[in-house]
């Protein structure tokens, strides 16, 4: 499975939405209304799922499914 597919099902499965509501490009915080709660939600998640460390500080980079999978992709390299 694709990490931007992985990425995508660990956001449905927390935030519990469908994958067609997170769309390329798209601000979560406005396309699917994800507050900043729920997206502190979301890395626990991602970290727990790809068995990265992401701080605090790093949330405010993640607004769209690009910018969440880049970080991701940086984390597990340098690993």
């Amino acid at each position: 499975m694709a990490l931007k597919d992985e990425v995508v099902e660990v956001i449905c499965s927390t935030l519990e939405v469908k994958k067609e509501e997170i769309k390329d490009g798209q601000n979560l915080y406005d396309s699917i209304g994800v507050d900043s709660t729920e997206m502190v939600e979301v890395v626990v998640s991602l970290g727990k799922r790809f068995g990265i460390q992401i701080e605090t500080s790093e949330i405010t980079k993640f607004s769209t499914l690009e910018e969440i999978v880049s970080v991701i992709e940086k984390k597990k390299n340098a690993n």
